[in-house]
């Protein structure tokens, strides 16, 4: 290791894992790559690229200012912002010519004259609350006004989709086919009134995964194109890659004695004499507190412990007498060393949260170092 940590991502993975997802769909159903808070922590650009090449024909993000960073980027492909704009967003999203979330009829007036003129028509998805209680109207004929809106908004805006979000596909499936049973009418009626091409949309990760029902024209996939499992179990049961290992090595080795403690608040007391060695990573490079004194990392094949408190920027590990290991050695806190095996989601359960949350809270100092099985990528 030349660095403290680092994330390496295999984007050959994420492409594998786009062309898997593929294959479990219709003809008639397309893949959108959901690359938001910056592909999860891989890399936007990079992994929005990777799926693209395994099979995704659109991008979603959350913001204006994600659509405009893949826009610098190059990528031309078409972009779903599904987040909140704000007035002052909204022109952004109409610059990266990126297709935008609404569902109040007043929506269309702030977007009419930010496309009046345009060369093409923005894409509009028109969006219904069915359970999620986020954004969307719960009102199915106040969504129904939406899509007369758009279609009557002029010629610089097209009705492009409309669309449902999950709250429950991971866990409650009786739930989500609720939500599917109050989706489908209001698909049917907006079906009926759009003069052109309508693409539906409902699927997250895990209805993909799971609600074969939902799939409709196109479905959303974020954590799964990434190789992690929506259900926060292992993605080999889904024949899914992780795509991220994150690294980090031996920093100092040194003995302590039966009650010395190490780390803030001493939370970590030796109950015998031991070996403490110290890894250069913490919670400022997304290593979550909550892992304290509550999980393990690899080492030479081996799993050892993590012991004490998570700080910012070390964590401490005991390495006992039995197996000593040396400064420089590689630490794996995600990814394979050897016979062991460490996912995301394992250590997400250990810390009470998901998977997505891990990866995103992977930081900015944290370098990734991209790779195509270990190759350079083309």
């Amino acid at each position: 290791m030349s660095l403290r940590v680092i994330a390496e991502v295999n984007l050959a993975a994420i492409e594998r894992n786009a062309a898997r997802l593929r294959a479990r769909l219709g003809s008639h159903t397309q893949l959108c790559a959901v690359v938001k808070a910056d592909g999860y922590g891989h890399g936007a650009a990079p992994a929005a690229r990777a799926a693209l090449r395994g099979g995704a024909t659109t991008l979603a993000v959350a913001t204006a200012a994600e659509a405009a960073e893949l826009r610098r980027a190059g990528l031309d492909a078409t972009i779903l912002v599904l987040g909140a704009l704000s007035d002052e967003e909204l022109p952004l999203a109409v610059a990266a010519g990126a297709e935008i979330i609404v569902w109040e009829p007043g929506f269309i007036d702030a977007l009419r004259p930010l496309v009046a003129g345009a060369d093409r028509p923005i894409g509009v998805h028109v969006k219904l609350d069915t359970g999620l209680g986020r954004l969307g109207t719960r009102d199915p004929e106040r969504a129904l006004a939406t899509v007369r809106a758009v279609l009557a908004g002029g010629s610089g805006m097209k009705l492009a989709g409309v669309m449902t979000h999950f709250a429950t596909a991971d866990d409650d499936l009786g739930f989500a086919a609720d939500q599917l049973r109050r989706f489908k009418p209001f698909v049917a009626e907006s079906r009926a009134l759009a003069t052109g091409e309508l693409t539906v949309h409902a699927a997250n990760s895990a209805a993909l995964l799971r609600l074969p029902d939902s799939h409709f024209d196109m479905v959303r996939a974020g954590i799964a194109l990434y190789g992690g499992d929506p259900m926060n179990h292992d993605p080999a049961d889904h024949g899914l890659e992780p795509a991220l290992e994150l690294k980090s090595y031996v920093a100092a080795v040194k003995p302590i004695a039966a009650g010395q403690s190490v780390g803030y608040g001493r939370r970590f007391v030796a109950p015998r004499d031991s070996v403490i060695a110290t890894l250069p990573v913490g919670y400022g490079d997304g290593f979550v507190r909550g892992l304290g004194d509550n999980c393990e990392v690899l080492i030479g094949g081996r799993r050892y412990p993590v012991r004490g408190i998570v700080s910012m920027d070390n964590i401490t590990v005991e390495a006992g007498l039995a197996a000593p290991v040396e400064v420089g050695q590689q630490v794996t806190i995600i990814g394979s060393d050897g016979a062991q095996r460490q996912t995301a989601e394992e250590l997400a359960r250990r810390a009470g949260t998901i998977s997505y949350e891990l990866f995103c809270a992977i930081s900015r100092r944290v370098p990734r170092a991209y790779h195509c099985d270990g190759r350079p990528c083309e």
